[in-house]
């Protein structure tokens, strides 16, 4: 039985809630925080760089992005690389990669839409260019090698920003300061690793987390971000009854090196589905990783199947889950994605079924340079509000206001870690009255790099507004701009 009743205890050792551990050791005076993760190590699930495109998405080419949304995201993704740029460059380069980028539009209406988009996001973006066919040819050699020459390609990128985040060693990194800054304070900081949580209880004014190994802890304030077991936790305490689970699993293919950087194509607004991209893969030398596919899957975790009496859990299907299917599956662009997306899983056919998606990226590849990547994708925990019969785009969040908060689906993935970080700091502040170190803060995460900073852009974290949720609310409605499913971090 613990003898600490925790300030803050964190469900979920991910990305996610790794970020809040350490900017609540960092920037606040609480006196006692924990984190439990049913794993032996952090961000080993869906946060492990084999289940995620290893993304920093700042929403330059990102084009499901509104001007709106890629301001947010912006300011997200300029916190992530804040906080890596002031390590040591040898903890540094583990953490964050430097590689060229670009979205690619291929015919005439494709490289109409970039010209225009360029012409919007040019004042956000200082550093991104228009980059005619030569230019590609410079930046992606084998882009434009093959390719007829009378057909139109035109593109939209950068060739130097930190683009690529190996989101692991983030998070142990994320653990690695807290534990620091909280010794430093005389915080107890407490890391529960191979922990599973079976029931969260509410008893007075202080929550009980039952684990078999552990005993019983005790928290006066829990943020639950353990992906879709998170709404399995909410359903278990009643709350979200109103959302069911979709599971959207993503699948990689690798190819021999034949991108510099990351290559994104254009989204189809037709399909609420993360566009194909290529990108260098930080775990694999040698190789360029493309994906990913879309596909429901009946399990909360990929490659565990112990997750499959989970998924039905918080499936909760009804005649509102089954509108929602109805109304994609009656869209003619998605019925046909659906179709080709569970035949990229089809052993001997995909390969062959997947070199025809990314053709239009590399033309001079051959169908036997495409290797399926076993082992690697991940679940997205997409969420249906069966309330309103649809899908939940972006930043799905469970506050009933009583002590505890439930997170699934960060938008845009790991990208925006310290960013929702910031949001439960500000909601546990709310709720226990604590003190936010706001100058540190913005000194460490909003200050630093120049091409991303976007300092008049960042919103001021005062209590007094933060407290009330205004800015929190307002900045929420804008993620849900996002309109792409899929497993890419």
């Amino acid at each position: 039985m613990a003898a600490t009743t925790y300030d803050v205890l964190i469900v979920g050792g991910g990305v996610s809630g790794t970020a809040l551990l350490y900017e609540l050791a960092r920037y606040t005076d609480v006196n006692a925080i924990g984190l439990i993760e049913k794993y032996d190590k952090v961000a080993i699930v869906n946060s492990h760089g084999r289940n995620n495109s290893q993304t920093i998405h700042c929403g330059d080419i990102e084009t499901n992005y509104t001007l709106d949304k890629a301001r947010t995201t912006k300011r997200t993704a300029g916190m992530v690389i804040n906080f890596g740029t002031k390590l040591a460059a040898e903890e540094r380069d583990h953490i964050i990669y430097r590689y060229p980028k670009m979205v690619l539009g291929v015919g005439d209406k494709q490289c109409d839409f970039l010209r225009k988009r360029f012409d919007t996001f040019r004042e956000l973006f200082p550093n991104m260019r228009l980059l005619e066919r030569d230019d590609i040819a410079a930046q992606e050699p084998k882009v434009v090698e093959g390719r007829d020459p009378a057909e139109k390609i035109l593109a939209l990128g950068s060739a130097n920003e930190y683009t690529a985040v190996n989101y692991t060693t983030l998070s142990e990194a994320f653990v690695k300061y807290a534990e620091q800054d909280a010794e430093k304070k005389g915080m107890t900081c407490d890391l529960h690793l191979s922990t599973p949580v079976h029931r969260i209880e509410k008893e007075g004014d202080l929550f009980k987390v039952t684990t078999p190994n552990k005993g019983t802890l005790q928290a006066r304030y829990v943020v639950v971000a353990a992906g879709g077991h998170s709404l399995l936790f909410a359903h278990q305490m009643g709350y979200g009854l109103d959302k069911s689970c979709l599971p959207m699993a993503g699948s990689f293919y690798f190819t021999p090196r034949v991108l510099n950087g990351k290559v994104y194509t254009i989204q189809n607004e037709n399909l609420p589905f993360a566009a194909v991209h290529g990108d260098p893969d930080v775990l694999v030398e040698g190789k360029t990783r493309f994906g990913p596919t879309a596909l429901m899957l009946p399990l909360l975790e990929r490659y565990n199947s112990k997750t499959f009496t989970e998924f039905l859990r918080v499936f909760r299907f009804d005649g509102s889950v089954a509108k929602v299917f109805w109304d994609l599956l009656k869209v003619r662009d998605i019925r046909n994605y659906v179709f080709k997306n569970f035949m990229y899983e089809v052993p001997v056919l995909r390969e062959r079924l997947f070199h025809q998606s990314i053709k239009s990226i590399v033309p001079s590849l051959r169908a036997e340079d495409v290797e399926f990547a076993k082992g690697f994708g991940g679940v997205r925990p997409q969420l249906i509000d069966k309330t309103a019969k649809k899908l939940v785009m972006g930043e799905a969040k469970i506050d009933p206001g009583t002590g505890i908060v439930f997170n699934m689906t960060p938008s845009p993935g790991g990208t925006s870690c310290l960013g929702n970080a910031e949001k439960d700091l500000y909601l546990a502040q709310k709720f226990l009255g604590f003190n936010i170190d706001k100058e540190a803060f913005e000194r460490d995460l909003l200050m630093g790099e120049v091409e991303l900073r976007g300092l008049d852009e960042a919103p001021q974290m005062s209590p007094e507004k933060s407290s009330h949720g205004e800015d929190l609310d307002a900045e929420q409605e804008k993620e849900k701009e996002d309109k792409s499913v899929g497993p890419g971090v």
